[in-house]
Parts: structure tokens; sequence; C-alpha cells
């Protein structure tokens, strides 16, 4: 009978989450928070209808490891190096949040011990949120969306020595440098080893299995990769989570990827769901009650700090401000990773008395705040570009833009964006004898680029007084070649403003936002 009484708890999951999540949408409020409300609403600190959330759990971690593979899909290797230029941001968004809750805590006349502990828990970010609402929004590829991806890598690979160091915080071990070092190593060498092994082996058991012609066994083919590179990597110490992203970054490399990603689709999208449900369920409201102050004065103080952590570490890093701030605000919840390390802090005394469930129930409130800053987020980050002038301070790690030719052109084409699409157009406008100047904000491929010849400047196209520089006035076309649409509408709002005649091509990959963008001003 447990197994009709978990297949009910299913049926009651997913029966109240069709109601509230039909509920928010009508009320244009993201899925996420509606999955969020039915958990707390079902779980054991609401109605407490569920019996089973150790499976449900389960299930959830499920619809994490799927989220994870199909992410890794839609990357590449080739973009996953060019992903090593962000782990200094992500150190240092990592080793600041440590620091900054080790001088509270002996602000506050706690141990520091704990200080350190409670750095570790606020370091960490959500990748399943922060994933899925980056994905679904279209802006992984994004500036700001391949940062926000390289720093959640970069958390995750940071549990590793988090785990190893927290019983030594709680006065139940001893544990050197080498020894943290050493489980750092394991943990790269087991990465190595999965992805030399898998780089061989799954591209031809993939050929074997197309061969087949059989869709069944296709799909099931790469549910084992999927799962099965994450049960090894947690074998070896790592995430689950980050075993998937590996699993995906490897089909990703063969021709079967974009079938793999259909087939993979509906699972995830289901499992998912239970995992905010599972989430939401942590969140018990009559700690809120009785500590309302404690909590909002947690809650605001973790977002705001880590906005402000995260953000200052992007800038600090070379990032440009709009990139940085973005971020900041993408990363400011604490993560599903922080609820295993509590798990293990509360079991060697760093998290005594009701400091677990208050932990839980912060936590569990900025994940709900999450989808609402994101979506504020473009206005967060115009706003805070009056602190711009602080930069001055800031060592850059990009070029200006001097890369603009000294003489005055007319008639010119402005390429924002220079990936793939970019550097397409840019070849067909040097033999069509076009004269162009192109923008991006990636500094290392501007000062590449420059180096060869292209007139190619650093700036962020949804700045007035870059177009300015760019001669957004005397040209006769802008092309938006760039993957943020959010960034895309504001830069054609911005040129339609100083330049009514210019003909503006902006690129979309979704149907719907085609009629936006013509409405902003784009031609076409």
């Amino acid at each position: 009978m447990a197994q009709l009484d978990f297949l009910r708890d299913l049926v009651v999951l997913f029966g109240a989450s069709i109601v509230v999540v039909y509920g928010f949408n009508r009320l244009q409020l993201p899925a996420v928070v509606g999955f969020l409300v039915a958990g707390a609403l079902l779980g054991p600190y609401g109605l407490d209808v569920v019996a089973d959330v150790a499976r449900v759990e389960v299930f959830a971690e499920v619809g994490v490891v799927l989220l994870l593979f199909t992410i890794g899909v839609e990357f590449s290797l080739g973009q996953l190096r060019s992903l090593r230029t962000v782990a200094g941001t992500g150190l240092l968004q990592i080793g600041s949040a440590i620091v900054l809750s080790a001088l509270t805590a002996i602000v506050s006349g706690l141990p520091l011990n704990q200080g350190v502990f409670w750095g570790f828990l606020a370091a960490m970010s959500s990748t399943a949120v922060v994933l899925k609402m980056v994905t679904d929004r279209g802006e992984s590829n994004s500036p700001h969306g391949r940062l926000i991806i390289g720093i959640l890598i970069v958390q995750d690979l940071a549990v590793v020595p988090m785990m190893v160091v927290t019983p030594v915080l709680g006065g139940l071990g001893e544990v050197g440098l080498l020894a943290v070092l050493w489980s750092i190593a394991k943990a790269a060498l087991a990465v190595l080893l999965i992805l030399v092994a898998a780089r061989y082996l799954v591209p031809r058991l993939l050929v074997e299995v197309v061969r087949s012609r059989s869709r069944e066994l296709f799909v099931i083919t790469i549910i084992l990769v999927c799962l099965g590179i994450a049960w090894l990597s947690s074998l070896a110490g790592l995430s689950l989570a980050l075993g998937a992203f590996i699993a995906g970054l490897i089909v990703s490399e063969s021709e079967y990827s974009h079938q793999a990603m259909a087939e993979i689709l509906p699972f995830r999208d289901s499992f998912n769901s239970l995992f905010f449900i599972s989430i939401g369920m942590l969140l018990d409201l009559r700690i809120l009650l009785a500590h309302p102050v404690l909590v909002t004065g947690l809650v605001v103080a973790l977002v705001g700090g880590k906005m402000v952590t995260t953000a200052g570490a992007a800038a600090i890093t070379g990032y440009s401000w709009r990139a940085a701030v973005l971020t900041g605000i993408a990363v400011a919840q604490v993560g599903e990773f922080s609820f295993i390390l509590a798990k293990v802090g509360k079991s060697v005394g760093l998290l005594p008395g009701e400091s677990f469930q208050v932990f839980l129930t912060v936590s569990v409130l900025t994940l709900l705040l999450t989808p609402f800053l994101l979506q504020a987020s473009p206005r967060l980050a115009k706003r805070a570009e009056a602190l711009q002038r602080l930069r001055r301070w800031l060592p850059e790690r990009q070029p200006d833009s001097h890369g603009i030719p000294s003489r005055h052109l007319r008639d010119h084409t402005i390429v924002a964006g220079y990936g793939v699409n970019g550097r397409n157009l840019v070849q067909v406008l040097r033999e069509s004898e076009i004269p162009f100047v192109v923008v991006d904000v990636d500094g290392e491929t501007v000062r590449q680029e420059q180096k060869k010849g292209i007139p190619i400047v650093f700036g962020d196209i949804t700045h007035p007084q870059v177009l300015r520089r760019l001669g957004i006035q005397d040209a006769r076309a802008f092309v938006l070649a760039i993957s943020d649409p959010i960034a895309t509408r504001q830069a054609v709002t911005v040129a339609r403003q100083l330049s009514p005649a210019i003909h503006i091509i902006a690129r979309t990959r979704y149907l719907r936002e085609i009629e936006d963008l013509r409405t902003t001003g784009a031609d076409q």
C-alpha cells in the first residue's frame, strides 16, 4: 500500500500545482513561485497532506539532474573552455561571502567558526532555479548569462572542499591544507577522467544505437548516459547536478544533441516541477510568525549582501557594469547545495537550536524572491548605472573604445555582438567593402580581434554615449547579433531615439518577440 500512498501524493502534488500555477499564470506571476507556494501549502508545515516527503525529494533530485543535463547539451566543450576566465570571479564571490559573514559574526559576538560556516551557506546559489529562469528568458548565451553559468559551476565545485572543512569547523575533526587540496585534486581528476572516457565512449555508443533505428533504445540510452555519469560523479564526491552537466556537455559534441534534447525535455519539466515543490515544503511559516524581524532581516541582508559581493567581484574582474549587476541579482539567493551543507553543519553543532529551521525558512524565502528580482533586474541594472563612475578605481580587463577608426565613419554599419552571427556578417561586409564597426562586451574577444585589424570596440550598446561614439547618427544600419533579448530591446529603443532614420536589424530566437521588437523600433 506504500506504493499507492506515494501515487496518491503525486496526484495531490500535481493536481494542486496545476491549480496554483494556473492562478499565478493568470496573475502573470512566474510558475516557479507557484510550485514553491504549492509545496509550502501541501508540505509538513502546511496542510501536511504528503505522506512520503523523502520519496518526493528523490524524484526532485532526478529533476535537477535532467535540468543540468539539458543545460549541458545546449552548451559545448568549447564554450566551457571559454568560461575559464570566470573562475576568478566565482572564487572572489565565494571568498567575499565567507569573509563578510565571518566579519558579521565577529561584530555580533558569534563564534568565528559559525560565521565562516554561514558564509559557506550564503556563498552557494540555486543552480536549478537560476538556470531555469535564465534559459526560459533566452539569456543563457548572453554575456551575463555566461557569467552566471560560470559562477554556478565554480560554486558547485566549491561544495567539495566545503564538505571536508565543515566537520573541522564543528570541532569534530582535524584537517590540514593538504587534505583540502587533495579533495580538490581528486574532484578535478574525476571530472577529467569522466570527460576523457565519455568523450570516446559515448559518441560510439550513440552511433550504434542510432543504427538500430529504435527511438525507444535512443531515449533509454540518453537517460542512461545522463544518470550514469551523474552517479559516477557522486561516487567521486561531486554533486549529481555537476555530473549531469558534464554528461550534457559530452552529448552536445555529437550530431544527435538536438534529438537528445527533444527526448529529454518532457521528462525534465515533469520531474523538475517536483524539485520546486519539494523546496517549498521546507518553508515553516511558524518560524516566520515567531521571528518576523529576524527572518526578514536575514533575508534582506543575505540577498543584498550577495548582490553587492557578486556584482563587486564581477566589476573588479573586468566585466561590464550591466553584466555585473544582472549577475549579482541573479545569484542573490541560497542554493540547494546549501541545504546539504546545512544538514552536515547541524550534525556537528554549527546550527544549534532553531538555527537550522530559521536557515531553511530564510532560504526558501530568498528562492521565492528570485523570479521577481530577475523580472526587475533590467530596470535595477539601469538604475545602478549611476554607480558606473566607481569603475575608475577598478582595474579594467577590457580595452576602452579607442579601437574606433580615427577617420569619421559615414553610411557605415554598426554590428553589435561578435559571436558566430556577428563574425559571419563582418565577413560579408568586408567582402562587399561596406564600412563597419563592431561593438562587444567581451573584453578578451575585443583585444584579440583588434590585433587582427578588426574595427571592434568594447562597449554596452544600451548606453547612448556608446552608440554616439560609434557614430549612430551617421550610420546606415545597426545590426544586433547578440543573444540577450532584454539588451536587444533596450538598444533598439536607444538607437531609434538617437537616429530616427537608421535601419535596425535585430536578432531574436522567438517568433513571439518579433512584434515587440518592431513596436520598439526595429525594421526587421
